[in-house]
Protein backbone atom coordinates (compact mmCIF):
# COMPACT_ATOMS: atom_id res chain seq x y z
CA UNK A 1 0.00 0.00 0.00
CA UNK A 2 0.98 3.71 -1.04
CA UNK A 3 0.54 6.45 1.20
CA UNK A 4 0.65 10.04 0.05
CA UNK A 5 0.87 12.78 2.81
CA UNK A 6 1.04 16.40 1.34
CA UNK A 7 2.09 19.84 2.92
CA UNK A 8 2.23 23.15 2.90
CA UNK A 9 -1.16 24.80 2.29
CA UNK A 10 -2.07 27.50 4.59
CA UNK A 11 -3.78 30.64 3.67
CA UNK A 12 -2.35 33.60 1.49
CA UNK A 13 -3.25 37.21 0.43
CA UNK A 14 -3.61 37.30 -3.68
CA UNK A 15 -0.64 37.04 -5.31
CA UNK A 16 1.05 35.39 -2.99
CA UNK A 17 3.28 32.28 -3.61
CA UNK A 18 2.97 28.66 -1.48
CA UNK A 19 4.63 25.51 -1.73
CA UNK A 20 2.98 22.54 -2.04
CA UNK A 21 4.84 18.97 -1.09
CA UNK A 22 3.79 15.30 -1.33
CA UNK A 23 5.96 13.12 -0.26
CA UNK A 24 5.26 8.67 -0.63
CA UNK A 25 5.25 6.00 1.68
CA UNK A 26 4.55 2.42 2.18
CA UNK A 27 5.25 -0.49 -0.78
CA UNK A 28 5.90 2.53 -3.02
CA UNK A 29 5.82 0.76 -7.13
CA UNK A 30 7.46 2.58 -10.16
CA UNK A 31 4.98 5.53 -10.19
CA UNK A 32 4.01 6.79 -13.15
CA UNK A 33 2.07 9.78 -13.21
CA UNK A 34 2.28 12.08 -10.08
CA UNK A 35 0.30 15.14 -9.37
CA UNK A 36 -2.00 17.38 -7.90
CA UNK A 37 -5.82 17.96 -8.01
CA UNK A 38 -8.37 20.37 -6.04
CA UNK A 39 -11.84 20.80 -5.15
CA UNK A 40 -13.38 24.09 -3.88
CA UNK A 41 -16.57 23.85 -2.05
CA UNK A 42 -19.52 22.78 -4.13
CA UNK A 43 -17.29 22.08 -6.89
CA UNK A 44 -16.03 19.19 -8.30
CA UNK A 45 -12.32 18.01 -7.96
CA UNK A 46 -10.67 18.57 -10.77
CA UNK A 47 -6.99 18.23 -12.34
CA UNK A 48 -4.36 21.20 -11.64
CA UNK A 49 -1.47 19.62 -12.50
CA UNK A 50 0.49 16.42 -13.59
CA UNK A 51 4.03 14.91 -14.15
CA UNK A 52 4.79 11.99 -15.85
CA UNK A 53 7.85 9.50 -14.63
CA UNK A 54 9.87 10.80 -17.91
CA UNK A 55 9.09 14.63 -16.87
CA UNK A 56 6.33 15.64 -19.68
CA UNK A 57 4.07 17.78 -17.41
CA UNK A 58 0.53 18.87 -18.11
CA UNK A 59 -1.33 22.04 -16.56
CA UNK A 60 -4.56 22.97 -16.53
CA UNK A 61 -5.19 26.13 -18.37
CA UNK A 62 -6.09 28.09 -15.37
CA UNK A 63 -2.76 27.94 -13.74
CA UNK A 64 -0.66 27.86 -16.70
CA UNK A 65 2.06 30.39 -16.43
CA UNK A 66 1.41 30.34 -12.81
CA UNK A 67 1.99 27.22 -11.04
CA UNK A 68 5.07 24.76 -11.51
CA UNK A 69 4.99 20.84 -10.84
CA UNK A 70 8.50 19.05 -10.20
CA UNK A 71 8.88 15.69 -9.14
CA UNK A 72 11.98 13.77 -7.83
CA UNK A 73 11.77 10.50 -9.10
CA UNK A 74 14.56 8.73 -6.74
CA UNK A 75 12.10 10.20 -3.50
CA UNK A 76 9.26 9.78 -5.52
CA UNK A 77 8.07 13.09 -3.99
CA UNK A 78 6.05 16.13 -6.29
CA UNK A 79 6.10 19.75 -5.31
CA UNK A 80 3.72 21.79 -6.46
CA UNK A 81 5.11 25.89 -6.61
CA UNK A 82 2.60 28.09 -6.82
CA UNK A 83 2.51 31.93 -7.57
CA UNK A 84 0.48 34.70 -8.38
CA UNK A 85 -2.64 32.89 -6.46
CA UNK A 86 -5.77 34.00 -7.09
CA UNK A 87 -9.29 33.76 -4.78
CA UNK A 88 -10.17 31.08 -7.29
CA UNK A 89 -7.17 29.37 -6.18
CA UNK A 90 -9.22 28.60 -2.91
CA UNK A 91 -9.86 24.65 -2.47
CA UNK A 92 -8.67 21.43 -0.82
CA UNK A 93 -5.32 20.62 -2.87
CA UNK A 94 -4.97 16.50 -3.16
CA UNK A 95 -1.71 14.77 -4.61
CA UNK A 96 -2.13 12.07 -6.63
CA UNK A 97 -0.42 8.80 -8.07
CA UNK A 98 -0.95 5.74 -9.95
CA UNK A 99 1.48 2.65 -10.82
CA UNK A 100 0.78 -0.14 -12.88
CA UNK A 101 1.30 -3.57 -12.03
CA UNK A 102 0.90 -5.69 -15.25
CA UNK A 103 -2.38 -4.60 -16.83
CA UNK A 104 -3.72 -3.53 -13.40
CA UNK A 105 -3.63 0.38 -12.51
CA UNK A 106 -3.53 1.11 -9.11
CA UNK A 107 -4.49 4.86 -7.95
CA UNK A 108 -3.54 6.41 -4.56
CA UNK A 109 -4.78 9.73 -3.02
CA UNK A 110 -3.45 12.04 -0.33
CA UNK A 111 -5.82 12.96 2.44
CA UNK A 112 -5.88 16.88 1.13
CA UNK A 113 -4.39 20.45 1.98
CA UNK A 114 -6.31 23.44 2.03
CA UNK A 115 -5.14 26.14 0.85
CA UNK A 116 -6.94 29.94 0.90
CA UNK A 117 -6.45 32.77 -1.08
CA UNK A 118 -7.91 35.62 0.83
CA UNK A 119 -7.26 39.52 1.99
Amino acid sequence: QVQLVESGGGLVQPGGSLRLSCVTSGSVLSLNVMGWYRQAPGKQRELVATVTSGGNTNYADSVKGRFTISRDNAKNTVNLQMNSLKPEDTAVYYCYADAWVGVKKYIYWGQGTQVTVSS
